[in-house]
């Protein structure tokens, strides 16, 4: 879906298998932060950055949930900000959605997944993400809200002639 200059944008956060648990499951691992602790910081930096753009934050267990939501965003969504947690190693039918819909999508993980286990290693994301932000906690949601709100201004700065992209102060909201 193509913005113009003067439509917001709409962002969606998608979470995978067990972040839920967040806080409370392998502390060492992903950190004392909550999903909803993660939610908070979304939205707050998003509204820094634009007054008008919206965010819708989901996580489910199920990969058939996440495909029929990656589905639904389809000519409603600007882009996916997309933790796929442990589907991200084994999900073709996540990877197949994601390429359906058309959609940019920055792939998140809270650990860096490198330097885990080795078939942690591999993403049927990350070859058709614009990115992947891995192993900075929480702040790789925040990074990657910023990185959103960058690549469709640009986007929308490069579909209109004469138009410059704002820059993205990452300083703030720490």
């Amino acid at each position: 879906m193509s913005l113009t200059m003067n439509r917001a944008i709409h962002l969606l956060v998608l979470n995978g298998p067990n972040l839920n648990l967040l806080g409370s499951r392998e502390p060492e691992t992903y950190g004392r932060v909550t999903l909803a602790d993660v939610e908070r910081l979304c939205r707050q930096r998003l509204a820094q950055l634009s007054a008008s753009a919206t965010l819708d934050f989901f996580q489910s267990n199920h990969e058939g949930v996440l495909v029929e939501r990656i589905q639904q965003a389809r000519e409603r969504v600007d882009l996916i900000i997309f933790n796929p947690a442990a589907f991200t190693h084994t999900s073709i039918a996540i990877r197949d959605a994601l390429l359906a819909v058309n959609i940019p999508v920055i792939e998140v993980h809270l650990s860096n997944i490198y330097k885990r286990e080795p078939f942690r290693h591999h993403s049927y994301v990350s070859d058709i993400a614009l990115g992947q932000i891995a192993g900075l906690g929480a702040d790789g949601y925040r990074f990657a809200v910023e990185a959103a709100v960058h690549h469709l201004a640009a986007s929308t700065s490069s579909a209109c002639t004469g138009a410059t992209v704002p820059a993205v102060d990452t300083t703030q909201g720490r």
